[in-house]
């Protein structure tokens, strides 16, 4: 399957193939600072399967692993970059309806992520799972660096 996606301006897009490894909501400080939001909802890919197709993003490197990705023109929030994984801001691609948080995936689990940094007077009512940092089996250093 195909994805693509890009920035408000249009002046950033990009193509991403296969089936995403997870989708989450993140609730850490830098995503939430990063999307100026209560957190921020990504999609996970292999990184081998992602490809600019117009312009490119200006990366900012947030800490040792993972450099962020957003248009120099509008300032959107686009892509988060580690060694073997592309995340994408799932509201950048053209039908962020097509992923659903929570959906069976081969590897890992869906959910919120880092809810230990939630914000105290967010109250979500969903029926996801919650991980205080991230779900078993997917540890910052199984990423890549």
């Amino acid at each position: 399957m195909d994805w693509t996606g890009g920035c408000l301006c249009g002046a950033i897009r990009y193509r991403v193939e296969g089936e995403p490894l997870w989708v989450a909501h993140c609730h850490c400080s830098m995503c939430r600072k990063q999307t100026g939001a209560a957190f921020g909802t990504y999609v996970g890919f292999l990184a081998t399967a992602f490809q600019w197709t117009a312009g490119e993003a200006t990366l900012y490197r947030s800490s040792d692993a993972v450099k962020r990705g957003f248009c120099p023109h509008c300032g959107s929030t686009l892509t988060f970059h580690r060694a073997r994984e592309t995340s994408l801001a799932l509201g950048s691609l053209d039908r962020p309806e097509n992923l659903e948080v929570g959906a069976p995936r081969p590897e890992y689990q869906d959910g919120h992520i880092w809810t230990e940094n939630q914000l105290p007077w967010l109250k979500i009512d969903d029926r996801l799972d919650r991980f205080l940092r991230f779900p078993p089996g997917r540890r910052k250093d199984s990423l890549g660096g």
